[in-house]
């Protein structure tokens, strides 16, 4: 078995990591840096630039002339080739990408190290989609011989600022359709945990990635982040994060009208049916929120539980949830790692105090875990809350922690109404036995993702996004290179 320990002190030493822009690996203009850190016990991994408005600049500015520039001239085939030697260096270093993840933000390494079919997928299904761009020929009736047809163009400079909690996936999700389509990018990565998106520029270079095509910026987001979103040289912003944060990202965009994407918050329902088979729902609505330690949008943190069987149902994930094993990330066996910053952690913790103030019962958890190797890091025991109420706010916030509401309910149209009271519609998971039952809960719960007999599912083929105050756009599937492209109408008088 690798020794994890021992490649990760082997990856980073504390040492400074430039960030990417032009092609070139520099500072930034002030000089400033940042640390990184390891959620699990505080440790120092790196230091970083913590660029401000003038790198932001000096990235737009790259990726601009590169767009404008040799980067216009490559054809689908070539960005496709690209897009395949990528995927190549990746599949080659994944351990590495995968230990970086597991250091920065700390998701255990089995997690990180299962979301290779993922990731590698998305970078190879992105490469042939580069091929497939196509316009239309459309009969008009206008007068005479008149052909009209329409051609799609890359939309430009796409100014792209992801979370902390998924940085291999959320990197490509925004790079490879870019790549694809002929746009050129400017990442802003999370000040929490930037240094795998500097990994993934490196390789990305070391696979023949024009300068300028794609450029990093690390710095917070009060600079760097408010800086790529309002900046009148970027095309797109594309955002995924909380919700707060994305409308402020809306409205800055407006200066230039720029195109914007948003993937955001989520209070995701899961909803077990009374002959749902138990035996297979129980882990998965487990998993469903316990994974990454809660940090993650699709988190079915809702638990509506037919009330006939709704005791059985949530003890049995109570028990699943207690037999979790939490720890560092670095170790295979552990099943939740650390919250990613204190900051975090208290919000955390004043959720898991507001639950019983508000009258819910911890059923299990219900705390920071402690003990050896725990105490220098943010660690909480998977909780589960019996006796919730849909007004309580751990029923109706988004925690972003591994935190478990469980409700009752009686009938399938108190559930769908009491699914959909809600501001958020990223996800939602269904269980039940009976198709009928399936369809029917499917077609009424307002998400973007409605999983049925299972959680979590995610191809780079099909489209993932939310409603409501969830955000709007799509990721994955055809629908993503949309957002992408732009639509241009040409009329030809053959007279």
């Amino acid at each position: 078995m690798k020794d994890w320990k021992t490649s990760a002190a082997e990856l980073y030493d504390g040492s400074f990591r430039p960030m990417f822009i032009g092609g070139n690996w520099v500072e930034a203009r002030s000089g400033q840096t940042m640390n990184a850190t390891n959620p699990a016990d505080g440790s120092l991994l790196a230091t970083v630039p913590q660029g401000d408005a003038a790198d932001i600049d000096a990235a737009v500015a790259a990726a601009r002339k590169t767009f404008e520039g040799p980067w216009a001239k490559w054809t689908p085939f070539e960005r496709q080739a690209l897009l395949l030697r990528i995927a190549e260096r990746f599949e080659a270093e994944w351990e590495d990408l995968c230990l970086s993840d597991t250091l920065d933000m700390g998701m255990p390494i089995q997690r990180t190290l299962g979301n290779s079919r993922r990731v590698l997928g998305m970078l190879r299904f992105y490469a042939g989609q580069a091929v497939s761009i196509h316009g239309q020929t459309i009969p008009n009736s206008f007068p005479g011989e008149i052909y009209s047809s329409t051609m799609r163009e890359p939309i430009g400079v796409v100014g792209a600022i992801i979370p902390w909690n998924a940085p291999i996936a959320g990197s490509v999700w925004k790079i490879a359709p870019a790549i694809a389509t002929g746009c050129t990018v400017v990442l802003k990565p999370s000040e929490e945990a930037s240094l795998t998106v500097l990994m993934i520029a490196r390789l990305m270079q070391e696979a023949g990635l024009p300068e300028g095509v794609l450029n990093i910026v690390t710095g917070t987001g009060a600079e760097a982040g408010a800086a790529l979103a309002e900046h009148p040289g970027v095309d797109k912003i594309v955002f995924t994060g909380s919700t707060a944060t994305g409308q402020a990202i809306a409205r800055a965009a407006t200066g230039n009208l720029k195109r914007v994407s948003l993937e955001l918050g989520g209070k995701s329902p899961v909803i077990v049916c009374r002959d749902a088979d138990m035996d297979k729902a129980v882990p998965v609505a487990a998993m469903s929120v316990f994974a990454n330690s809660g940090q993650i949008c699709i988190a079915g943190s809702r638990l509506f539980v037919a009330r006939e069987i709704h005791d059985e149902f949530v003890q049995r994930v109570a028990d699943y949830a207690a037999g979790l094993k939490i720890g560092h990330g670095v170790d295979p066996d552990t099943d939740i790692g650390p919250i990613i910053s204190a900051r975090q952690a208290e919000r955390i913790q004043g959720y898991l105090s507001a639950g019983p103030a508000e009258g819910a019962e911890i059923v299990t958890g219900g705390g920071r875990a402690t003990g050896t190797g725990l105490d220098e890091g943010h660690f909480f025991h998977p909780t589960v809350f019996g006796g919730v109420t849909d007004e309580m706010s751990i029923a109706r916030e988004e925690i972003f922690g591994p935190v478990i509401s469980a409700l009752p309910f009686d009938t399938l149209d108190e559930v769908v109404t009491r699914a959909n009271a809600t501001p958020y519609g990223l996800a939602a998971g269904i269980f039940t036995t009976h198709l009928g039952t399936a369809h029917k809960l499917a077609n009424r719960i307002k998400a973007g993702s409605v999983w049925v007999n299972m959680y979590h599912a995610i191809d780079p083929a099909v489209p993932f996004g939310g409603v409501k105050m969830s955000g709007y756009g799509r990721e994955g599937g055809t629908e993503h290179m949309e957002e992408y492209l732009d639509t241009k109408a040409i009329w030809i008088n053959a007279d």
